[in-house]
């Protein structure tokens, strides 16, 4: 609803100048009718307000007066009204009609109009493999979300679009583009792109248009990406830092969620399959978690999961633990559950 209405205020704006000229011929033909009919003593000519409502009337072929006037150029004026106010009005209305009842034909501006709608929402640009999955993770997240690519491709442009999320097809280099995303109103930008250069290009456009928007954007070289945080406060992720823990978990046999930081300390989630030669198995949870400094934040056995065990539930062979760790006891508890 409140697409539909900022796009119809913007078609008003756009159909201005024949809504104008419009007005303009009602008016002055009503001035002139009032004047006509005064001088001629016939009906119509009591007041302005009459006049006005008497010549809207005849651009719709209907009268507001009983009788056909008996002079000449009344008469003229009858036939000549009708034909100026159509002809003034009837293209734009026409044109207003098509574009108003088939708003999603217009694509950019049914998309522009759903933007302009949204409050602290996310922008996204790059709807390549990743930021079509970082769309629909964003989706699955209930977060509000519009889209810019240059040049989306059809069955993902589709796919996107079937959730309800806009993509404006343009230049995301261009503020205006920016400014029709909703920059100025959203919380955060996520750049997708695969070139570095075009993604801090806009990083620092939108910075500039909003100050307090939250930026993350991909980079591919991990020492440019940690320059980026510290210089411009961006949150830069690199590939290879992304895929690299994914890596060496699935060498091992273990899933690791990406680190987080957490006040200078980084840590990350862990899934481990205790084997019956581990040496965890038999040990309590309490003395796991003092013995390699992690926190163990769920165990799962037969089918059953216990969140937050407690100190004295032991491990037991065939267990799976969801394990949160820093990145330097890893190690330590990877070996253990592996040997």
């Amino acid at each position: 609803m409140r697409a539909a209405l900022r796009d119809t205020s913007l078609l008003l704006r756009e159909f201005r100048l024949p809504l104008l000229a419009f007005s303009v011929l009602v008016g002055s033909g009503g001035v002139l009718y009032h004047w006509l009919a005064r001088s001629a003593g016939e009906e119509g000519g009591e007041s302005l307000a009459h006049a006005v409502y008497h010549v809207l009337s005849l651009v719709f072929l209907q009268s507001a007066v009983d009788r056909f006037p008996r002079v000449w150029f009344l008469q003229v004026f009858y036939f000549l009204m009708p034909l100026l106010g159509i002809g003034v009005l009837a293209q734009g209305l026409a044109d207003f009609g098509v574009l108003f009842f088939n708003r999603r034909a217009r694509g950019k501006e049914w998309q522009m109009a759903i933007a302009a709608t949204l409050r602290e929402h996310v922008v996204l640009v790059g709807l390549g493999h990743l930021g079509y999955r970082v769309a629909r993770y964003l989706h699955q997240l209930e977060q509000d979300l519009v889209v810019i690519e240059i040049a989306p491709h059809g069955d993902t442009a589709k796919a996107i679009q079937d959730l309800g999320i806009p993509i404006i097809a343009d230049d995301a280099r261009r503020e205006s583009v920016l400014e029709a995303a909703g920059v100025r109103r959203a919380r955060a930008l996520v750049l997708c792109m695969q070139d570095d250069t075009l993604n801090l290009q806009i990083a620092v456009k939108a910075r500039s248009l909003n100050p307090r928007i939250k930026v993350v954007v991909r980079i591919f070289d991990d020492d440019f990406a940690q320059a980026l945080e510290q210089q411009f406060a961006f949150k830069a992720l690199s590939a290879t830092s992304i895929a690299a823990p994914a890596f060496a978990a699935a060498a091992v046999g273990i899933d690791v969620t990406r680190p987080i930081t957490i006040e200078g300390q980084t840590f990350s989630l862990v899934r481990l399959e205790i084997l019956p030669s581990s040496s965890l198995a038999g040990k309590t949870i309490g003395e796991v978690e003092r013995e390699y400094g992690v926190s163990v934040v769920l165990v799962r056995r037969n089918g059953a999961l216990h969140f937050h065990p407690a100190g004295d539930y032991r491990v037991q062979a065939h267990d799976t633990l969801a394990v949160m760790a820093e990145q330097s006891a890893l190690g330590a508890l990877v070996a253990a559950c592996t040997s």
